[in-house]
């Protein structure tokens, strides 16, 4: 399951398919053109590897330095916070320095990161450096799509490498958790972090040496008001969140996280409508189908995402899983993703993306009403195929999810409605963390949590499904004109 949405431009506000005629130099050699997409295919592997890796150490990690239920969802939750935070204005930054420089910073952070989590002496130190990893990421995948879109100048030729690109990020994410339990297993914890490191020297030598320098704009504007209101007001509703499941919900911290998010996002909202270059432009979800594509992908996250941190813990806690077996245990459901996504758009072309989207939201949903009778004792076997249905709505929803929200705009929005999408979802999976882990958070009640958590995730995807299928019903002519409904182009997509 992808935790990024994926587009033929960059996440950046700047078309750089439109400033390649500009760049100086001769044109790139088909070799240095592969090795760039190699290059830029570690650089968003390695980010998505890291989604899924650390699901299967959490026990691990709370045997080693301690803390509850809270302390495993900041190490989750740190990461995908400045991940959603800071991927508008990490492709705002490739425009106005270049991507290339900003890439390259971005790897070597992330790198680094990586270390610092590997030797972490305790749960503090490790969700810090967690959060440095997750700017990192935010660095990386919007930039790894500008450089390739300045690396390959015909658009056939890069729409196969974005598929690549694609394709080699939804291999890292279903890999992650039967790799990340072998090395668990192995060696212990802390080589999931340590995996990184030569990922990232390759990735770094090979960007270093054959990426192309895309075209600076220096008149890009950076929002830095605006970026630290968003950092606040995510920052403060999911931890909020977190903290709520072990105080109480009642307890004045939590009372007064709750109205210092109301207070930063009210700021936020009102910097974005003010700032002259805003990291959100607003007037975007003035469109109909853009704002109800971005909702759709924070439903769908706060869904999937939030089940698989409590799936984890039950494996682990519950049932007595090692990491290893957990592991296993996920390959299933992340691996029904990528074939699904192959075939979704197939099945948009025949009955509508509003239709594919719905219908993928309530297989989802079906699954996790399907599960809703686990127990402690509850054997593998009996739940598999519930949890591939969850995954497999995921992976036939998210390709024409990603075409409707970019064919909803005008393609010189292109890139910062993908910007978006990406953001949205993130911070589903962010609240999504949060609420479910709270949930199941108190041992004596974690199968009482589990069940509340399936019940709300069928919910909210019930709630996808309809909010498509009522939004695309209001305004049948309009959305026929842009080509939802039928024959719907094809856009590289995944979980």
């Amino acid at each position: 399951m992808r935790n990024a949405s994926l587009t033929f431009k960059p996440v950046s506000g700047t078309d750089h398919s439109n400033s390649l005629d500009s760049a100086a130099g001769p044109a790139p050699s088909k070799l240095a053109t592969s090795l760039t997409l190699a290059a830029m295919s570690l650089g968003y592997g390695v980010v998505q590897l890291d989604v899924t890796i650390v699901n299967t150490a959490l026990n691990a990690i709370g045997t080693s330095l301690g803390g509850g239920v809270a302390e495993l969802q900041w190490v989750v939750s740190a990461y995908t916070i400045a991940f959603a935070a800071f991927i508008l204005t990490a492709g705002a930054l490739g425009d106005r320095i270049g991507s290339k420089r900003i890439f390259i910073a971005g790897f070597a952070l992330f790198t680094a990161a990586s270390v610092a989590c590997a030797l972490a002496p305790n749960a503090a130190i490790l969700i810090s450096a967690r959060c440095v990893q997750g700017l990192a990421a935010a660095i990386l995948v919007p930039n790894s799509l500008a450089l390739l879109s300045h690396a390959y100048t015909d658009e056939k030729a890069r729409g196969r490498a974005v598929g690549i690109w694609a394709a080699g990020a939804s291999v890292a994410l279903t890999a992650g958790p039967f790799v990340g339990g072998g090395l668990i297993t192995l060696v212990g914890w802390r080589s999931i972090f340590l995996v990184n490191v030569p990922i990232g020297l390759a990735g770094l030598w090979l960007a270093w040496r054959f990426a192309g320098e895309t075209t600076r704009s220096p008149q890009r504007g950076i929002d830095l008001p605006g970026q630290v209101a968003a950092v606040a007001a995510l920052g403060f509703l999911a931890g909020t969140i977190i903290e709520g499941g072990s105080l109480g919900w009642r307890s004045p911290f939590v009372i007064a996280g709750f109205a210092a998010f109301a207070i930063f996002a009210v700021l936020f909202v009102w910097r974005e409508a003010r700032a002259p270059q805003p990291m959100l432009p607003l007037r975007l979800f003035r469109n109909r189908m853009f704002a109800l594509t971005s909702l759709i992908g924070l439903l769908v996250n706060v869904a999937i995402y939030g089940l698989i941190f409590a799936l984890s813990l039950y494996f682990q806690q519950v049932n007595g899983l090692s990491a290893f077996e957990t592991g296993l245990a996920f390959v299933p459901m992340m691996g029904a993703v990528l074939p699904v996504n192959l075939v979704a758009h197939r099945v948009t072309e025949y009955i509508g993306a509003p239709a594919t989207i719905a219908a993928g939201a309530l297989l989802s949903a079906a699954g996790c009403v399907a599960t809703l009778g686990i127990e402690a004792d509850t054997s593998y076997r009996a739940i598999c195929l519930q949890l591939m249905a969850m995954s497999t709505g995921l992976g036939l929803l998210v390709p024409p999810l990603t075409s409707t929200l970019l064919g909803s705009v005008d393609k010189s929005r292109a890139g910062i409605a993908a910007g978006v999408l990406n953001a949205t979802r993130q911070t589903g999976s962010v609240l999504g963390v949060a609420l479910f882990g709270s949930l199941v958070g108190q041992t004596a009640a974690f199968m009482a949590g589990l069940h509340a958590s399936l019940a709300i995730a069928a919910g909210v995807l019930l709630a996808a499904a309809v909010a498509i299928l009522w939004g695309t019903s209001t305004r049948p002519s309009r959305i026929r004109k842009a080509g939802f409904v039928k024959g719907t182009r094809r856009v590289p997509g995944g979980g």
